[in-house]
């Protein structure tokens, strides 16, 4: 609305003698430049960093480059209607989202407009998209688990609530895949969960949110989605905004999973704008501050101490690697700020190992004090036999004659991989996990014929199933009692004959 017409408006609401006059300062500029999803702007002198404007007849963007002479602006909205010469509106608030439970089972922008076709949200808050995270005083240890429903990551390289988890690898090698199934199985009713989409195929958004929506049972979340053809800006801010949607309900006292899909893509957006809006580039061009970007980005994800409410956010970040160079610059950036990384390895998903982690070359830094007790039990030496069975196998591929013992470790180890293998969408519960666990330790699996072990292994799933209440019902730190160890047991031997 024009100044003149908004005054007229302003005082035709009440009575001269019953106006109040106040001063009101409004920061106005003019474009220098517009174009690819940026603007420079002058005569915006009290502009902060991150300031809504509003450009020409509506469009929004985002104050980011503060110079003397010009503001440089990410826009995000469309800039076909903007020129130079147009007005540039300051509001003296920083951009924010909307949070809050009416956001529950929506598909949202950056900025909470709704992309999935309903109402725009009823929320009573905003949230500013770029919050210092919690100093360390308020923050609580490690040292609940995150059960992801995947064998080869909860018995192997378990996660832990506030944990910043790093899943990497080649371009599809199934790490949306991977991300989705720990969504999956999330059933606390305390649980929440925010997917970020950032720059991804609007085919790939839409198979994330009919999966979700079909299959996701127990807890509900939130996807926000950057589209690959939403202007640069908005693809930039997705992760910020998620984060900020994910801190609404830490807030409150739930424990949030929250996956960025992916940080390479934004990695590559930082550097888009960085070099439209003239940054000094560094190494591979990208600006110099991208490190400080996702380090101040994932230092956001935290478990809260007690008195704080307790809750948590844990960050699954998606990064992308070309021909396994874990040395790149961006690779190397984020797994130097996450406590650990999920690699995923080309030729194993090729070979049909899926999901196709890398065990050697995958770590959990902190969560191996956050997995169950009766995990760590059956699972304290899987690792070790499977990195025995990997070598053995080397050298049985030359022909050369195995005695007894060797032959039996081989046949061990095979029965490991093929419980590692698991169907997309198909996450195990913990009682599944257990029963399986408890095949292979004991060696129940062993002397069953190769045809048979994928069917063995539904039926020790079965038996976990049916004493699912029993297991997932016990604490964190304490193992399965003498008799019920016996019970599952016997069980299985029944059921695998």
């Amino acid at each position: 609305m024009p100044l003149a017409d908004e005054l007229s408006a302003w005082l035709g609401a009440a009575p001269l003698d019953q106006v109040r006059a106040r001063p009101r300062v409004r920061s106005f500029g003019r474009i220098r430049r517009v174009g690819d999803g940026v603007a420079t702007a002058s005569g915006l002198l009290d502009v902060g960093v991150n300031e809504r404007v509003t450009l020409g007849d509506g469009v929004a963007g985002m104050a980011t480059a503060l110079d003397e002479d010009e503001v440089g602006i990410v826009l995000l909205g469309p800039d076909d209607t903007l020129g130079a010469g147009d007005r540039v509106v300051g509001s003296g608030e920083v951009v924010r989202v909307p949070v809050g439970d009416a956001l529950l089972g929506r598909v949202i922008d950056p900025l909470g407009i709704p992309l999935d076709g309903g109402p725009v949200p009823a929320c009573e808050e905003a949230l500013p998209i770029d919050r210092d995270a919690p100093p360390i005083a308020d923050r609580a240890l490690v040292e609940t688990p995150v059960h992801t429903g995947l064998l080869v990551i909860d018995a192997m390289i378990p996660l832990g609530r506030g944990q910043r988890q790093l899943v990497i690898g080649d371009r599809k090698t199934g790490k949306t895949a991977l991300a989705l199934d720990a969504v999956l199985a999330q059933r606390d009713p305390n649980v929440r969960w925010v997917w970020c989409s950032i720059g991804q195929k609007a085919s790939t958004v839409s198979m994330v949110v009919q999966t979700l929506r079909d299959r996701a049972g127990g807890c509900e979340g939130v996807v926000v989605v950057g589209a690959a053809d939403a202007p640069p800006g908005l693809q930039w801010l997705a992760p910020f905004a998620a984060s900020s949607v994910a801190e609404h309900f830490r807030d409150a006292g739930h424990d949030v999973l929250l996956v960025f899909d992916d940080l390479t893509t934004h990695a590559a957006v930082h550097r888009e704008l960085g070099l439209l809006l003239r940054d000094p580039p560094g190494r591979e061009a990208y600006p110099a501050d991208v490190f400080h970007v996702h380090a101040r980005l994932l230092e956001r994800a935290t478990r809260l101490a007690p008195e704080r409410g307790g809750g948590s956010v844990t960050a699954l970040a998606v990064a992308e690697t070309h021909a396994g160079n874990l040395t790149a610059y961006i690779p190397t950036n984020l797994v130097s700020i996450t406590d650990g990384q999920l690699y995923l390895e080309p030729r194993l998903f090729n070979e049909g190992h899926r999901p196709a982690v890398d065990v050697g070359l995958s770590v959990s830094r902190v969560g191996g004090r956050t997995q169950p007790k009766v995990l760590r039990k059956l699972s304290s030496r899987l690792k070790l036999a499977y990195a025995q069975f990997q070598e053995l196998e080397v050298f049985t591929r030359f022909g050369s004659t195995v005695d007894e013992r060797t032959r039996r470790t081989i046949a061990h180890g095979r029965r490991i991989r093929a419980a590692l293998l698991q169907s997309r969408n198909d996450p195990r519960s913990l009682a599944e996990e257990v029963a399986v666990l408890l095949a292979l330790t004991e060696g129940l699996l062993d002397d069953i014929p190769d045809d048979r072990v994928n069917a063995s292994l539904e039926e020790a799933r079965a038996v976990g199933r049916a004493r699912d209440a029993a297991i997932e019902g016990l604490a964190h730190d304490a193992d399965l009692p003498d008799d019920r160890r016996r019970e599952l047991l016997d069980a299985l031997r029944a059921a695998l004959g």
